[in-house]
């Protein structure tokens, strides 16, 4: 018969209340027991009655207990009953449930290649620090308070990075690859860089291979009928080199990389030596690192794979949120125009191709993903205002009459009309020189 119990709920790990169940504590010590061939049920649960006993005299419904104060009272009860060795297999039960608890948390649930759970995280951030919609933020900006939102946005995203290292460090010496996967402008570079810093004040050698200089000379990918390339497929990179050269590289082969100039859209007559030793391992940033025959050569147990997305969590004035992929446009057509002379109305041109490509290549492989990063910064769209106002103005002119680019100023109308109701930043100072903004806007401490 079960004992009298005065508790009616218990205070999770969560801090939610949940109804008490004293048949889980008779369950717990009985999976206690047959972990050391004991079966004896009803020992289990004329122990949980002692549990409740303990309960009833330390706590109340008014005062309930949380879930860790119960399992400390089990272990107290099964030391004091003589039963010693279930006494330490529960213990080591709850120590595999909590290792069990921390990798579901760190498991990424995709719907729809959607991360709810993620974006979930993002948003309440995003409200706690009153940037969830143009209006709020638009106020931080009007009463001077932005600052304080840029540096912990800064904070937030550093410690993402810094969780994710650790990660990676916990896998000890199994993963020879980290691959950095996502879409286009979601901040692939600069995570990159902040790794391998992180890995190198631990003492751990990491070694950059840029797949970018693996790009084909542009002259061979095909033209369509605007004169435009299409180089945002995964054969646009020389995927039997790039997997010729891995394989070399894990079996401790050096190799020459290519070098591409993107300004003249050909490889370089000369290569660069490049070999990774057996303590060291190797950064993969790439838009289709998750594309299987990317790193095909290379068995999986070797590989960390990271997806990150700009996951922005910010409502327009209409009450939608703004699309992730209109913030990664807005920063493409920032780098682009000043670092690759790539003119801003070629850049929403050209995104028709960058999406079909993401569609198709990159977002269908989020599930594959060890962690995911989000790479958007919730105070960045009063930094696209500053730069890109004035040319989303004349684009929309541009494509206004010209169905064949309908596609182009339908992108270009919407951010256009994003923009026009987003505070622009007053001072850019306040950003700092390592932050992942800066790869787009130039002032960066890193060599992009």
């Amino acid at each position: 018969m079960m004992a009298m119990n005065t508790i009616t709920h218990i205070v999770k790990r969560n801090g939610s209340l949940v109804l008490f169940d004293q048949e889980r504590i008779t369950n717990a010590i009985y999976i206690a027991q047959l972990s050391l061939k004991l079966e004896d049920r009803s020992l289990a649960r004329r122990l949980s009655d002692i549990v409740i006993s303990e309960l009833a005299q330390a706590y109340s419904s008014e005062s309930p207990p949380t879930v860790e104060d119960i399992q400390d009272i089990v272990v107290n009860v099964l030391y004091a009953g003589g039963c010693r060795q279930v006494a330490t297999a529960y213990r080591e039960y709850r120590a595999e449930h909590a290792r069990l608890r921390e990798e579901k948390n760190e498991q990424i649930v995709v719907n729809d290649t959607i991360p709810y759970k993620i974006l979930w995280q993002v948003f309440t951030w995003n409200v706690a620090h009153e940037c969830d919609s143009v209006d709020r933020l638009n106020a931080q900006v009007r009463d001077g308070r932005v600052n304080q939102l840029i540096e912990d946005a800064e904070a937030l995203y550093h410690a993402d990075v810094d969780k994710l290292t650790e990660r990676v460090i916990k896998r000890g010496g199994e993963i020879r690859i980290i691959i950095i996967a996502g879409p286009s402008s979601s901040g692939k570079t600069t995570t990159t860089l902040k790794m391998t810093e992180r890995f190198n004040q631990k003492g751990i050698e990491v070694v950059a291979l840029n797949l970018d200089n693996y790009f084909k000379d542009l002259e061979t990918h095909p033209k369509d009928e605007f004169d435009d390339y299409d180089f945002e497929r995964p054969e646009a990179l020389d995927l039997e080199l790039i997997n010729e050269h891995l394989a070399d590289l894990m079996k401790g082969r050096a190799i020459q990389t290519p070098i591409y100039n993107f300004k003249t859209g050909k490889r370089e007559k000369t290569t660069v030596p490049f070999s990774l030793k057996p303590n060291q391992m190797l950064l993969l940033d790439s838009l289709h690192g998750l594309y299987k025959p990317m790193t095909s050569s290379v068995p999986d147990d070797f590989k960390f794979k990271l997806y990150i997305e700009a996951l922005c969590q910010i409502r327009d004035n209409k009450g939608e949120f703004v699309r992730w992929a209109d913030l990664r446009m807005l920063r493409r057509m920032v780098r682009d125009n000043w670092h690759r002379h790539y003119q801003p109305d070629q850049t929403v041109g050209h995104w028709h191709y960058v999406r079909r490509s993401e569609m198709k290549y990159i977002v269908p492989y989020i599930g594959q993903a060890d962690h995911i990063i989000n790479g958007s910064l919730p105070y960045e769209l009063i930094v696209h205002r500053k730069h890109m106002f004035g040319s989303t103005q004349k684009i929309v002119r541009e494509y206004e009459n010209q169905p064949t680019r309908l596609d182009a100023y339908i992108r270009a109308k919407r951010i256009h009309d994003l923009l026009a109701t987003v505070e622009p930043i007053r001072d850019e100072k306040a950003i700092p020189h390592n932050s992942l903004m800066r790869e787009y806007i130039g002032g960066s401490i890193y060599k992009y």
